[in-house]
């Protein structure tokens, strides 16, 4: 029988966003810096994020993240930042520019993928992404039970 209970980011990952390859078909990835609080960075070191329902958006040549949840950080009881804030993120102007035409098109959007730290900065990976359809949901569980039950088989043939 299968574990109960969260599943484990990847090694290095703060959080990771695993609906996004659910909801949607990624396309292109790029790694941005994030404009962070200090009680943020201690706070993702420590408890993590939540990045299920967020999402990027571009505003006057500048990225935004939204709707990405940050708890407080416990010891810091009064100084501690707003958890729900929007958070800026850093990428070079050449990238923005290519994600801004990209984004223009219809359908696609940019989506946060994972957090992760790279020495002592904390780094987000975003991808752009189109939304699958009703199908293309169905088809992917179809996909994962048949390989599951395949990995079964020959565990079983191997015993």
């Amino acid at each position: 029988m299968a574990k109960k209970g969260k599943r484990k980011a990847a090694p290095g990952d703060v959080a990771t966003n695993r609906q996004a390859t659910f909801r949607y078909e990624l396309l292109d990835k790029l790694e941005c810096g994030m404009q962070l609080e200090g009680t943020e960075v201690k706070a993702l070191r420590t408890v993590g994020a939540q990045l299920k329902d967020g999402y990027v958006t571009i505003n006057n040549g500048e990225l935004w993240l939204h709707n990405v949840h940050i708890p407080p950080y416990p010891p810091a009881a009064r100084e501690n930042h707003d958890p729900d804030r929007n958070r800026k993120l850093l990428a070079s102007k050449r990238d923005i520019e290519k994600l801004t035409g990209r984004v223009s098109e219809r359908g696609l959007t940019l989506i946060p993928t994972r957090i992760y730290f790279k020495g002592p900065w904390a780094k987000m990976e975003i991808a752009l992404g189109r939304g699958k359809d009703l199908y293309d949901k169905r088809q992917a569980i179809r996909e994962r039970e048949s390989k599951r039950e395949m990995q079964r088989a020959v565990r079983e043939a191997t015993r």
